[in-house]
């Protein structure tokens, strides 16, 4: 049987045409939920790491953990395992845009409404006024576009090319748009041949290669063909040999990999840099310093040793950005203006106990690093600090919340 992959925008009606779908077929539901948890069992990444993929946010710290697109990888794969466990199966949710576009026994649907319609469902079935709907659909409209540009390269997640019918619930209706979903499930277009299969495979492949890649630090855009895998590097790279080199043994240790071919993209020649993530090494600190040449110098020297490090200047901004970013290590001044240090360390060890908190001050006294160590503290140093030091003492904290993770 056909596999069903369902997109929608919010307030769309989607919940309930595809409760309609799954009752008329007898199809299994897999939501985005199965695909993260399951994703999440692969890789050993939490699911709130791997759900954080699809938000159009990305972390300041991504450019060194790679964590997205180590995400991805893994939801990737986790998708191909479940198309290889049977065909009827109505996916439903982000992860519907994961398989290649040339399956073609997967019906690519895509439900949406006009504004108009998606604001006055908001109001019917939440009751919210219409300013905070509008807020909620911008927000995953906008969440959408960004995914669908990351995983399929289409800035607009409604655009026709994507799928394979386009349905307008507020034009259609509920029972409509079901009706004509189960309708195209007997098109001769989408029912499973062996050629179909075979992709299913090449996807399977494909997506192994690719976490493979991103356990080993590394990311390329990976297709695969009856066990030629083709690696296709987008960013710059200064020593291009080597590094496709490299990726063609990791990829060719994968069973079922016959053939490796590399090559660069369209990207290739940007200003972008290609960067391997180092596991070993601290890859999300957040600096946090009121004197801006100091901490800026700082950082700069960290990311020379390829360590991942965001500045923030005051402790409002410090506690925003862990509530939203979730530093790993921080690396923390005591006298600022507004919320001290003190108070920072406080709040950051209360209510986010994984971060290791580093004090690096230079007008700290013994009671202030008996009070620090006391709210615990990974450290307590002094300006000025020996780089090396610095290093070894974040290295030691990364590697305890490597261990507690």
């Amino acid at each position: 049987m056909s596999v069903i992959t369902v997109f929608n925008g919010l307030f769309s009606e989607a919940g309930v045409v595809v409760k309609r779908v799954v009752d008329a077929t007898g199809y299994r539901l897999v939501t985005d939920q199965e695909i993260v948890s399951k994703a999440a069992s692969l890789s050993g990444m939490s699911e709130g790491k791997i759900a954080r993929a699809f938000q159009a946010k990305t972390s300041v710290f991504n450019a060194f953990s790679h964590e997205k697109e180590r995400a991805v990888a893994w939801l990737r794969l986790a998708m191909a395992d479940k198309l290889m466990e049977q065909d009827n199966i109505l996916f439903s949710g982000f992860a519907s845009q994961l398989p290649p576009v040339d399956i073609d026994h997967i019906l690519k649907v895509c439900l949406i409404s006009d504004m108009k319609h998606r604001l006055a469902i908001a109001e019917s079935t939440e009751g919210y006024a219409e300013k905070h709907a509008l807020k909620l659909i911008h927000k995953d409209d906008e969440d959408r576009a960004a995914w669908v540009e990351l995983v399929r390269g289409v800035s607009d997640p409604w655009s026709k090319e994507l799928y394979d019918v386009v349905v307008p619930v507020s034009a259609s209706g509920v029972d409509g748009s079901a009706d004509l979903i189960v309708e195209q499930l007997g098109n001769a277009a989408v029912q499973v041949t062996d050629v179909s299969r075979a992709k299913v495979e090449n996807f399977v492949l494909a997506a192994k290669v690719g976490t493979a890649l991103a356990a080993t630090g590394h990311s390329a855009e990976v297709r695969a063909d009856n066990g030629t895998v083709t690696l296709t590097i987008n960013k710059h790279v200064l020593m291009l040999e080597r590094l496709e080199r490299e990726l063609s043994e990791i990829a060719g240790s994968v069973d079922g990999v016959k053939k490796v071919e590399a090559t660069v993209g369209k990207g290739f020649h940007q200003n972008d840099i290609y960067r391997r993530m180092d596991f070993d090494l601290p890859s999300k600190v957040l600096l946090v310093d009121d004197e801006r040449e100091f901490v800026q110098t700082l950082s700069e020297r960290l990311m020379m040793r390829d360590m991942g490090a965001a500045v923030v200047y005051d402790g409002e901004s410090a506690l925003n950005l862990v509530k939203d970013d979730e530093p790993e290590v921080m690396i923390l001044d005591l006298k600022m203006p507004g919320i001290d240090g003190i108070e920072v360390l406080r709040r950051v060890k209360r209510e986010h106990p994984d971060v290791e908190v580093i004090i690096l001050t230079g007008h700290g006294s013994e009671k202030d690093r008996d009070v620090c160590m006391g709210l615990g503290a990974f450290a307590y140093l002094h300006k000025p600090v020996d780089i090396d030091l610095l290093s070894k003492t974040l290295k030691a904290a990364n590697e305890k919340v490597k261990n507690n993770g």
